[in-house]
């Protein structure tokens, strides 16, 4: 499977408990910043971050983002070259929303294995109450080989349940909504990966809604 080069612009369901209003977004993983722009020129009163450890795929939009608005530009977006591992301590508790689409590579295989050191350098991002989504494509056999490189466990809503929900509540996350969709039921995808994988009919989604909290061990970790 090729490496993906967009993310999805849209939340994984109707209800989601994202918020709305004014607000700091951040999108780890941003691939070409599709889901950034789109949304910033949507939202104008909130301001947008977009992090990819490779800044090729930005380039275009990079560009694009600083012409006047009128000229498809967006004043509150901010591109960013950094890997998970080592994310700005500038932005520790800026965020009001951490979004985390399609991943892949280390970041796929750390939010999957529940690697409670980089969920708590995501924590370190969150303002008081913050969300974070995180929304991934599944297919255990079609990525097989990417499965077993990463040596990563097969994902399901159990696996969520069983593993996931305890290495999230110790960086200092509560999961509120988590869930699977098949590939018929997935929600209307504008970019050409999540087009790309939604027609794989074997494919499922998986997503995870988390609410920041501020935790005893989260407490030790940020003073």
């Amino acid at each position: 499977m090729a490496e993906p080069s967009d993310n999805s612009t849209q939340t994984p369901l109707e209800n989601s408990l994202l918020p709305t209003g004014e607000g700091i977004v951040i999108d780890i993983g941003t691939g070409d910043g599709l889901f950034v722009y789109r949304c910033a020129r949507r939202n104008p009163t909130k301001f947008y971050i977009g992090i990819d450890a490779n800044p090729r795929p930005l380039e275009k939009i990079s560009e694009k983002i600083h012409r006047k608005p009128g000229k498809g530009g967006a004043e509150n977006v901010l591109f960013l070259q950094a890997a998970i591992e080592d994310l700005p301590s500038e932005l520790e508790g800026v965020a009001d929303e951490i979004h985390i689409h399609f991943p892949w590579g280390s970041l796929l295989q750390a939010i999957v294995q529940g690697d409670v050191d980089i969920l708590r350098s995501l924590r370190r991002l969150c303002s008081t109450d913050a969300f974070l989504e995180i929304v991934i494509g599944h297919d255990p056999d079609r990525d097989r080989s990417e499965i077993d490189r990463l040596q990563m466990p097969t994902l399901s809503t159990s696996y969520i349940d069983s593993v996931l929900t305890s290495a999230f509540t110790d960086a200092g996350f509560e999961i509120v909504e988590r869930g699977e969709c098949s590939s018929g039921s997935w929600p209307e995808v504008q970019t050409s990966w999540a087009m790309r994988l939604e027609r794989n009919k074997s494919r499922s989604l998986f997503y995870i809604i988390a609410r920041a909290t501020a935790n005893s061990s989260m407490s030790r970790v940020v003073s």
